[in-house]
């Protein structure tokens, strides 16, 4: 009987070391799943986030051009999915803030951007200008054609505004360089104004509510009938309109009459004081040639960029108006310089 005790205890401890060891085998198995359902967590979490980057970049490609980056798409490959942010903007950042309030400070919405080159000579009527604009949800930038940053320290606002230095250069060429479609896609409005305006009688906001009202895509406020320079008809302002879309004519050397469909009868702003929506802008930065210097005629282009028909989305708001004061400070000796020709007195009809 003993032998057979202890073959049987032998058999009882290898089946108890057996069990121990299946037992030992089980208990992994409650850590491989927990193991298993962080790792498609983490694989959820990250899809979830990569969809929702791509539908931000899909939200911020307000252009709507589908194949943006068609050319440069092979030198994109290698960045991870949903990493490429296609777009900038003109805002200024903190050097130091917490993330969720970086996340809000971008979440930028009716926002408009007012460009001007300017000389310090015109100091005075660019803070008049610009005292108009800020308090309205502005983004200013100051393209310096004459070098001089400095001087403008001493106004209130000028660490708001974004300064741009480039001696001798003009609005069009600072515009084709810094006012890039990917660069102001968050703006609604590209304000791109000459410096000699003034603005007693322009208000921002309610601008903005005509051409809004009135799907102006290119726009302009109109001109006092007082201004020092006037070349076309069209801009100058109607004291019983609040906008026009085109101008008639009976005398002079050109006729404007409801068969005219295009510059300077209808379809057309002068290139002082344009104003451009989103898609316009993305129409006419590209129109812009590289080598384009002082920009004479390209007004009477800009019609190609109205979005559908020039006479119906390009206008004159005439209840917000400006005042050409025709200084000519780059390339030109000043105040005294003379002006261009104004018009001849004729009879004027505004539609």
């Amino acid at each position: 009987m003993k032998p057979q005790s202890w073959k049987w205890l032998t058999r009882k401890k290898s089946g108890l070391s057996d069990g121990g060891k299946s037992s030992f085998k089980m208990k992994p198995l409650p850590f491989m799943a927990v193991l298993c359902t962080v790792m498609l967590f983490i694989v959820y979490r990250t899809t979830k986030y990569q969809y929702h980057q791509e539908e931000i970049d899909k939200r911020w490609n307000l252009w709507g051009e589908g194949k943006g980056y068609s050319t440069t798409s092979g030198k994109l490959r290698t960045l991870p999915q949903g990493i490429i942010h296609a777009h900038s903007d003109l805002e200024l950042r903190p050097l130091w803030s917490r993330s969720s309030s970086r996340s809000k400070a971008s979440a930028y919405t009716n926002r408009n951007l007012l460009a001007v080159p300017v000389g310090i000579k015109q100091k005075h009527n660019v803070d008049a200008m610009v005292q108009k604009f800020l308090p309205e949800n502005f983004t200013i930038t100051l393209f310096h054609y004459d070098g001089n940053v400095n001087g403008w320290r001493d106004l209130n606002w000028s660490s708001k505004a974004i300064h741009i230095v480039a001696v001798n250069q003009t609005k069009w060429w600072f515009a084709k360089r810094f006012l890039h479609p990917d660069i102001v896609s968050i703006y609604d409005y590209v304000f791109l104004w000459d410096e000699d305006l003034g603005v007693e009688h322009f208000s921002p906001s309610r601008y903005l509510k005509i051409i809004k009202e009135e799907g102006l895509e290119i726009s302009q406020p109109a001109l006092d009938p007082n201004s020092t320079e006037i070349h076309h008809r069209i801009t100058i302002r109607s004291r019983t309109k609040k906008f026009h879309r085109r101008v008639y004519e009976r005398r002079g050397s050109t006729r404007c009459s409801d068969a005219s469909e295009g510059p300077p009868c209808t379809g057309f702003v002068e290139g002082m004081a344009p104003v451009f929506s989103r898609s316009a802008w993305y129409c006419t930065w590209h129109l812009i040639q590289n080598d384009l210097v002082h920009g004479w005629g390209m007004d009477m282009k800009l019609g190609y960029c109205a979005q559908g028909d020039r006479t119906k989305n390009v206008g004159v708001v005439d209840s917000e108006y400006v005042v050409h004061k025709g200084i000519q400070t780059l390339g030109g000796s000043g105040p005294d310089t003379p002006k261009g020709s104004r018009l001849k007195k004729a009879t004027t009809v505004w539609f």
